[in-house]
């Protein structure tokens, strides 16, 4: 058997293949959209690609299903549940797929969503004991899949949780402990709240350290894993339902190329937004007025999913040479509505000598350290805190007394909330979110926008120095 994890970190993501070397014959599980690793590996052994399965219709990031399947003639596979706009496999509770010896097994376990499942895989068919699970969105190391992302298309936490108790409780904690666990995501995801940065586990392990996996009723369970759930990031039902959906096949040899400053300029006049993927403290120096900054070091895919809109149009400008991965990287959440990207002006976008069309519109962000929050805060005119924190960070580490708290994922939701005749300085734990909502807003017509430099790290680091 050859067995293979794909691991993305900026998306915390697991995709796998599993293939017979006999044979051939390999499947691959939760692919990305760009799918040129899997299709090299397979080539590099010989393997024929013959179906592609999602364990459900994930929410975090467009599936690589129709890719895989255009270049390779796979089927297709999802639980029976699944509705599709694209020919599936409807995989069915205890059906058997055979690549050769190596065989998998289908298991049901909705809950995360309705149709759900898992991949029992086994070394050889006559195995008693899997080698593995793939168990996709239901059960991580360290947590259990969150039941509450369907609200919007009617189905209930509540449902859903009580789906996810037997399939959890009954269905997966009934295997062997020395069966390996492969989850689809790890610490980090939106797609639970205690994800462990371990790639992989036991079923043993996971019953004797899984806080979800404990000896519970179904109500005490329910209760357990819909609380403090962090807020959903924007996009994920614009990818939930493009994942249904025939959608047109990402291409990367296609990727919008480079675009003159003039014309940069143009669209950018006519409505598109403009992403800045550069460092919070380069962005601060000199930016496009109304640009957003989604720092590329970081989960650049998923933040920008949280405050950009999925139907806009958008001009990239990112870090030397990182435009292509930029666009890449927005297409994994299906926004392909990327224009293009300007012509790398050098390091510094202050060298207005390769913007001659933007220089105008090239303006500083204000970040403020923390000394200087303080003596605001003392003034005459004081301003509003704004923590964009997620609310396990203000249990944990504290909070600033009085700061209005919207966490990052929220923001773009409760703009109203925020006054627009006060002065702002938003935080969050070291620099890097606050950037990003802090230019969201100046985006949307906040003009006095600052953030604390360093964070609320930094605001309490200094507050103990000032208590000595």
């Amino acid at each position: 058997m050859f067995f293979a994890q794909y691991y993305l970190d900026c998306l915390s993501q697991a995709s796998y293949m599993i293939a017979d070397e006999t044979t051939g014959k390999a499947v691959v599980v939760d692919p990305r959209r760009d799918v040129s690793e899997y299709l090299a590996e397979a080539e590099a052994r010989g393997f024929a690609i013959v179906g592609v399965i999602n364990t459900h219709f994930h929410a975090d990031f467009v599936a690589g299903h129709l890719e895989v399947a255009a270049r390779t003639g796979a089927w297709i596979g999802y639980g029976r549940q699944a509705e599709t706009e694209y020919p599936i496999r409807r995989l069915a509770d205890g059906e058997r797929i055979s690549l050769g010896e190596v065989t998998l097994e289908i298991m049901e376990t909705p809950g995360h969503t309705p149709e759900s499942i898992s991949v029992l895989f086994h070394e050889r068919g006559g195995d008693g004991l899997p080698y593995g699970v793939l168990t996709g969105d239901a059960l991580f190391v360290g947590d259990v899949g969150r039941p509450d992302l369907l609200a919007s298309v009617g189905v209930t936490a509540e449902e859903l949780g009580a789906m996810l108790y037997d399939s959890v409780h009954r269905k997966l904690m009934g295997l062997p402990d020395d069966v390996r666990v492969f989850p689809a995501h790890g610490a980090g995801s939106a797609c639970g709240k205690n994800l462990s940065t371990e790639k992989q586990s036991t079923i043993g392990e996971q019953r004797a350290t899984n806080y979800a996996c404990a000896p519970m009723t179904e109500g005490e369970f329910v209760a357990l894993v819909t609380a403090g759930q962090p807020a959903a990031p924007g996009y994920f039902a614009y990818d939930a339902e493009l994942n249904r959906r025939d959608r047109p096949l990402f291409d990367p040899a296609a990727a919008p190329g480079p675009l003159a400053a003039r014309e940069f300029a143009t669209r950018r006049a006519a409505g598109a937004v403009v992403v800045d993927a550069r460092d919070p403290q380069e962005f601060a120096a000199g930016h496009l007025r109304g640009s957003v900054n989604v720092p590329a070091d970081g989960r650049f895919a998923e933040q920008a999913g949280t405050v950009l809109p999925a139907d806009a149009e958008l001009l990239v400008i990112a870090p030397q040479d990182r435009e292509e991965e930029i666009v890449t990287r927005l297409a994994r959440i299906g926004f392909d509505r990327v224009a293009g990207h300007l012509r790398s002006p050098g390091d510094d976008l202050t060298d207005l000598t390769a913007m001659t069309a933007l220089a105008d519109e090239v303006t500083p962000a204000a970040r403020l350290t923390p000394a200087q929050v303080r003596a605001a805060l003392a003034g005459d005119n004081p301003p509003v805190v704004i923590d964009v924190r997620n609310c396990g960070e203000r249990s944990e580490h504290g909070s600033i007394g009085g700061a209005l708290h919207i966490a990052l994922g929220e923001l773009p939701r409760r703009l109203d909330e925020i006054p627009r005749d006060r002065p702002l300085v938003l935080h969050c734990a070291g620099g890097h979110r606050s950037s990003i909502a802090a230019s969201l807003l100046r985006h949307h017509g906040f003009t006095d926008v600052s953030d604390i430099l360093g964070g609320y790290a930094a605001w309490a680091l200094a507050n103990a120095a000032a208590a000595v």
